[in-house]
């Protein structure tokens, strides 16, 4: 499928604000989803937390939240109950050390770790009957998902039938540097804070490890931090080494199963480098569609609740579709 420049979506005037669309959907989209936890052992001795909300279907959807998200985010909450009410199981994977306790180990998640899905999906096969596999990815979470299937195009589980990535920084650089421009500091500082905290964490539970909490803490854009700290204990060189080994735009090419992209324009988070439209212009599995609006994971169009749902009904119509 090609770049599909979308006009359908249109939100009210005062949500045509970037800024206001982004932080509506995290502060103001509220559903409560009661999920089951179910903690898995990884290969590496550590673990992974996932959330099962179930409505005995025979196809399951594995949501994937963005940088220090979790299953308790507001778009993972949405779209579990969206899914779930159209009799489909969800099950919420949250990256190591982000469903409420630390990881055991010394390195953590990040954007490219996607060996971590593949024993997600694993385990599913494996302790489970269902016939289909589906994944949703948002932000940081959507380019771990559109890495992995252009990644594990040759030897994907047969179970997985599609994917979707929304609002996904499809260059790590090129997000990076959208998000470092001043307009965006209040995201930016949000994102900081909890990053430090789990930095401070890791130097107090692995002492030997060296890292440089004092100059971590000094730390005002994600340049330095991934430098210091993300690129380092996960075993790249840097952070850029880091972001170029994990954007998910240099493995679309590779994608042989329906995927999907939704990404807005005016994504603050985003900038040119982040929409893949000559990589989806040559992959007739991969579709780009990109919105005028919307913001960073909102797309909201209203406030009336079914005014709040377009993104959610745009995935659920995608995943029926290549069911």
């Amino acid at each position: 499928m090609p770049f599909v420049q979308n006009k359908s979506f249109k939100p009210n005037f005062v949500l045509r604000n970037k800024h206001i669309n982004t932080l509506y959907r995290f502060l103001f989209s509220r559903t409560k989803v009661n999920f089951n936890r179910k903690r898995i052992e990884t290969n590496d001795n550590d673990f992974i937390d996932l959330d099962f909300s179930k409505v005995n279907s025979d196809n399951i959807v594995i949501i994937i939240h963005g940088l220090e998200g979790s299953s308790s985010s507001n778009y993972m909450q949405t779209i579990t109950e969206t899914l779930n009410k159209e009799n489909i199981d969800v099950v919420a994977f949250n990256m190591r050390g982000c469903s409420g306790e630390p990881n055991k180990l010394l390195s953590s998640y990040h954007s490219g770790k996607t060996e971590d899905l593949l024993s997600v999906i694993q385990f599913l096969e494996k302790n489970y009957n269902y016939h289909q596999i589906h994944i949703v990815g948002y932000s940081l979470g959507g380019n771990l998902t559109i890495k992995f299937m252009g990644e594990f195009a040759n030897k994907m589980p047969k179970s997985v039938f599609s994917a979707v990535g929304i609002s996904v920084p499809c260059d790590l650089k090129g997000s990076v540097e959208a998000i470092s421009k001043a307009e965006n500091k209040i995201y930016m500082n949000g994102f900081l804070k909890t990053l430090k905290e789990k930095a401070k964490q890791k130097s107090e539970q692995f002492p030997k490890a060296n890292i440089s909490v004092r100059d971590i803490d000094k730390a005002n854009n994600f340049y330095v931090f991934d430098d210091l700290f993300t690129g380092p204990i996960n075993g790249f060189v840097d952070a850029n080494d880091y972001w170029k080994k994990s954007s998910c735009k240099q493995f679309i090419k590779d994608i042989n199963l329906p995927t999907m992209l939704i990404s807005a324009k005016d994504d603050p988070f985003l900038n040119e480098a982040c929409y893949p439209v000559k990589e989806s212009i040559a992959n007739d599995y991969f579709t780009f569609i990109q919105t005028e609006y919307g913001g960073h994971l909102g797309f909201v169009s209203g406030f009336r609740l079914k005014k709040q749902r377009w993104i959610e009904n745009k995935i659920l119509d995608f995943i029926v579709e290549n069911s």
